[in-house]
């Protein structure tokens, strides 16, 4: 199957461009679905794999050790042995664990305003409004104290930096191992907080495509094997291997800086994407390395 095959496969990216990687996103909230639209989501998510061999699935409590999903695949080298692909967030993490375990609820039921938020204490003056909105779409506008989950993608093809899945895919490799480094960040207004401009400031580095500062000090990551993730991936499996390592700490960011990125980057991104439920079922999900 070649590269463009198998993106077909996985998305809708002609309807959706930001779909290749975090799968398709819907119309704009009408607030919180009921607890049981998330349990049946759940339920069909557990009908709709049963007995099809779908490798494990993201994105998890990164707190557990719960797994017996009994699909092997090796795990993606070292994000500095691999190529930068793709930078994205979403509003709120999709992870749990660490210091975001505040459920934000269940949502609109396709990906907005659910997921985990920063559980820690903000200042007033981190909490003041910005001058203008954060990222804006269809969706909403992101604000200070709000909390994203950055997903650094890298691949092992031999691609460069660009917009959605597309990017980490390539012709000449296709089944290329991919790795996903994540971090999850509250937003504040203070600009002597991190500048995610900085954050997610690329360029080679002994050839390869790295995020030169990626935050690598917010805590020992957790490394499990998973799959892409995205608020299209509720009811059905995503059928790509994904290496996941989140940060359990939660670094504060200029909004501002979170804003100015969003108005132009080589990723093409320029709001928040929904968030995949959390996956708890034990046949979905692997075991993360202690």
């Amino acid at each position: 199957m070649s590269s463009a095959a198998l993106l077909a496969a996985c998305s809708t990216a002609e309807k959706h461009p930001e779909a290749a990687l975090h799968g398709a996103e819907h119309g704009a909230s009408h607030g919180p679905v009921a607890d049981a639209v998330i349990q049946q989501q759940n339920a069909l998510l557990a009908k709709n794999t049963e007995g099809k061999g779908f490798g494990p699935q993201a994105p998890r409590d990164i707190s557990t050790f719960v797994g017996s999903n009994p699909r092997v695949f090796g795990i993606a080298p070292g994000y500095t042995e691999m190529n930068l692909c793709n930078i994205h967030f979403h509003k709120n993490a999709e992870h749990k664990g660490g210091e975001f375990t505040q459920y934000a609820g269940n949502g609109d039921g396709h990906g907005y305003d659910t997921g985990y938020r920063y559980a820690g204490h903000l200042s007033a003056a981190e909490l003041m409004p910005t001058p203008e909105p954060i990222c804006p779409s269809d969706h909403g506008s992101l604000a200070s104290g709000d909390t994203i989950e950055v997903h650094y993608v890298h691949s092992s093809a031999q691609v460069g930096p660009g917009p959605t899945l597309g990017a980490c895919l390539s012709d000449s490799i296709q089944n290329p191992q991919l790795r996903v480094e994540a971090q999850v960040l509250v937003l504040v207004n203070d600009q002597r907080a991190a500048d995610f401009r900085e954050l997610a400031g690329h360029g080679l580095v002994n050839g390869l495509h790295q995020a030169w500062r990626m935050p690598n000090d917010s805590g020992t990551p957790v490394q499990y094997p998973g799959s892409t993730t995205g608020p299209s991936y509720n009811e059905k499996a995503s059928p790509l291997q994904v290496t996941w390592r989140v940060r359990p700490k939660v670094l504060k960011v200029s909004a501002q800086s979170v804003g100015e990125w969003c108005k132009g980057n080589a990723f093409k991104e320029d709001h928040a994407h929904g968030v995949r439920n959390l996956v708890t079922n034990p046949d979905l999900l692997a075991k993360p390395e202690r």
